[in-house]
């Protein structure tokens, strides 16, 4: 039992850490924001595109999403930031987002 249990704590997890210490994180997170009244409330989305992936990220905050898409953009994805009102945000025009 002595060996079992040493042989656990040493395994290493398919995420690189020993076994039963992190878990390993969903390929995709979308969380929607939500007002005070029980509403789904959408100020930004990010969608990320590389080869046959997709990520879509949502965040109330310009300054947030701006910083995560520069972030993807910069490991080599094409990433579009969408507003409230549905105008798109190529890479060039992200810090028009900021001025806002």
């Amino acid at each position: 039992m002595g060996k079992l249990s040493r042989f656990a704590h040493s395994a290493a997890a398919t995420n690189g850490h020993l076994l039963g210490e992190l878990r390993s994180k969903p390929a995709v997170i979308t969380r929607h924001i939500v007002d005070a009244c029980g509403e789904i409330e959408l100020a930004y989305r990010m969608i990320a595109e590389r080869e046959n992936e997709t990520v879509k990220i949502e965040r109330k905050s310009s300054f947030v999403i701006v910083a995560k898409a520069r972030i993807w953009a910069s490991e080599g994805w094409q990433v579009v930031i969408t507003d409230a009102d549905g105008k798109s945000y190529e890479l060039s025009e992200f810090d028009q987002l900021l001025a806002a």
